[in-house]
């Protein structure tokens, strides 16, 4: 049988589905040859805090027969706590970088076609967790060698339902004026050019803008009608 079941979560992970799970929900259901993290009547509610690739075509199969909701979180606020080998605390800081909505799509280019399906909503969770690292020499040179080894909820702050293509456009800030590029989309966000370039790839898949010229290099694109 295909998915992953509950020895594989990860807290982060297991702390969403306790926050989600309702009574008389089925935890760990077995569906159509897949495992679910929630079925709740006729509702499948599948939880993926990674990489929406993964969940990508157990998805496609399921919203033909099922309703579906993919839970996704976002961070906009995490705790680093270091610890030594022991799983001792060393150290316990909050970080300065912060999330966002826009984040979602990250991951959302890896399937962003599924929105358009009539049977399938995704909802955006904003988390607070709390970041477990251990130091491991010679790895996450990036880090320098500080290695995550968990992530833990803290908090739920909020959530955003997405239940068709055209909800996306609600993640865009009212500053950014159209025509825009992917470059003014990462200002109006004050995020890097790669998740705008994300960005502009799945609403661009899903008809919400069309490439209307060229800047330099660099596409313009408009929204449609």
């Amino acid at each position: 049988m295909a998915g992953v079941g509950v020895l594989a979560e990860g807290p982060l992970h297991a702390g969403l589905k306790e926050w989600y799970v309702r009574a008389g929900d089925h935890e760990e259901a077995p569906l159509d040859g897949y495992v679910v993290d929630i079925l709740r009547n006729d509702l499948v509610i599948e939880i993926q805090t990674g990489s929406l690739a993964k969940v990508a075509r157990k998805l496609a199969e399921l919203v033909e027969r099922h309703r579906a909701r993919l839970v996704h979180p976002v961070i906009t606020e995490r705790v680093i706590v270091r610890v030594d080998a022991q799983g001792a605390v060393l150290s316990r800081r909050r970080s300065p970088r912060r999330g966002g909505l826009e984040d979602v799509f990250a991951e959302l280019v890896a399937c962003p076609t599924v929105l358009a399906h009539p049977s399938f909503s995704l909802e955006v969770v904003s988390v607070r967790t709390e970041e477990v690292r251990r130091f491991e020499a010679y790895r996450a040179w990036r880090r320098k060698g500080w290695v995550v080894t968990e992530r833990r909820l803290l908090d739920v702050v909020g959530a955003v339902a997405l239940d068709a293509p055209d909800d996306l456009r609600g993640l865009v800030p009212d500053s950014l004026v159209t025509p825009f590029t992917t470059a003014d989309l990462a200002d109006a966000w004050h995020c890097d050019r790669r998740l705008a370039q994300r960005a502009a790839y799945c609403v661009r898949r899903l008809g919400l803008v069309t490439v209307v010229g060229k800047q330099g290099n660099a596409r313009v694109y408009a929204w449609s009608d």
